[in-house]
């Protein structure tokens, strides 16, 4: 189940969306973000532990992509079915104790 963790924080799914369709050093993530450095850093370590992420080094800068085709097909289908329960989880969230 750690393959689920990269998704349970909001930073990581932002992470994720930032790099869904191309690859990204942690500067620019940063940037994309409004994040600072070292949260984002461990937030990478973390996606790469759970294999979501991949990260490529070229010379002194490391450039992060989602693993595969399948991983940017499941962000997306994250985002339709988000788009498409939307007031369900609104409604739930006023309702939680």
């Amino acid at each position: 189940m750690k393959f689920l963790h990269g998704f349970s924080h909001k930073t990581r799914v932002q992470i994720l969306e930032s790099v869904k369709e191309e690859e990204k050093t942690v500067s620019q993530i940063v940037n994309d973000l409004n994040g600072n450095q070292s949260n984002i850093s461990q937030h990478l370590a973390c996606l790469k532990g759970c294999g979501l992420i991949v990260g490529k080094k070229d010379g002194k800068y490391v450039y992060y992509s989602v693993r595969n085709q399948l991983v940017r097909d499941l962000l997306t289908m994250f985002d339709v079915v988000l788009e498409d329960i939307q007031n369900d989880i609104a409604y739930c969230e006023k309702h939680i104790d």
